[in-house]
């Protein structure tokens, strides 16, 4: 199959890492290939699969973008990677936690926050990765990263487990939210269950399996999703056949639009090719349109 260029969404499985599954669709002849936002291996659904010229967007996907989550923890034990898939280093006593207690801690988790990164996260120290230094048994520095719930919900308890619902800033850990519930409580806690249901701007009812595509790869034609759908809220500027060799030998044009904005990002098309992605600058006075990143015709 030729590369292709767009977005495709895929339903992770558990226990695979989200290289893994994007390594899967190489096979499919898609050798430019990347994603947006990592799913650990114990964690299951929506992963953003970026291909061809897509991937230049990638880093623009996660911006200001929020993420929705269900998942389950367990109280009572703490684990080396705050999971279920690591090491038990204590196990506590939850009988006294009620579901008030449960109701408040969640609560507790919406709006701004400051959150510790799990010692086993691709976080860098140094420019190594925290897990690397974890499984070399080497400290790990204690990093911290800002975070904002918007929604956060509890679906059932059965203790010692409970499942929820979070709606959270990109880049927010799943993880961490489970760990600091269970230190607040006073008994500890670990995920157990993980899964990925939004990532702005798209929903997991919408993605595919892996499975489906080996059944049937000319599914990823039918599914795949235009670069500018991947960034809904970015506009498109038509380009006049003048403007079109600036643009491709990376150079700013000026911007006629009338509704021109300073550091607005924006796509440049010429008859139905996207051509670049752009910020509008104030170059030499002049309302501009500077180009970030060059797009193969697409």
């Amino acid at each position: 199959m030729e590369q292709k260029h767009g977005i495709l969404l895929l339903n992770k499985p558990k226990g695979m890492s989200s290289a893994f599954a994007v390594g899967r669709l190489k096979k499919f002849g898609q050798k430019k290939i990347g994603h947006a936002g990592t799913l650990d291996p114990m964690a299951t659904g929506l992963l953003i699969v970026l291909l061809g010229e897509a991937t230049k967007i990638s880093g623009y996907l996660l911006e200001n973008g929020e993420k929705t989550y269900s998942g389950t923890l367990e109280l009572g034990k703490i684990t080396d990677t705050w999971d279920a898939e690591g090491k038990i280093l204590t196990e506590s006593d939850y009988s006294f936690v009620t579901d008030a207690m449960l109701e408040n801690a969640v609560k507790n988790w919406l709006g701004a926050s400051v959150q510790e990164v799990p010692p086993y996260s691709a976080a860098k120290h140094n420019g190594q990765a925290l897990y690397k230094l974890a499984r070399e048994g080497k400290e790990t520095p204690v990093k911290t990263k800002e975070i904002y719930i918007s929604h956060a919900d509890i679906q059932w308890v059965n203790l010692p487990c409970m499942r929820f619902r979070v709606t959270c800033s990109s880049g927010s850990y799943i993880r961490s939210l489970a760990h600091s519930l269970g230190m607040r409580l006073g008994c500890g806690a670990m995920l157990t269950e993980l899964t990925r249901e939004y990532s702005h701007p798209f929903h997991l009812q919408d993605a595919i399996t892996l499975e489906e595509l080996q059944e049937n790869p000319e599914i990823l034609n039918e599914k795949l999703i235009s670069l500018e759908k991947g960034l809904p809220d970015w506009r498109v500027i038509e380009l006049c056949e003048q403007e079109v060799k600036a643009v491709k030998n990376g150079n700013p044009i000026t911007a006629t639009d009338k509704n021109f904005t300073e550091n607005e990002k924006v796509f440049l098309r010429y008859q139905g090719n996207l051509l670049a992605l752009a910020e509008g600058k104030i170059l030499e006075k002049k309302n501009s349109w500077q180009i970030l990143r060059g797009l193969v015709t697409l």
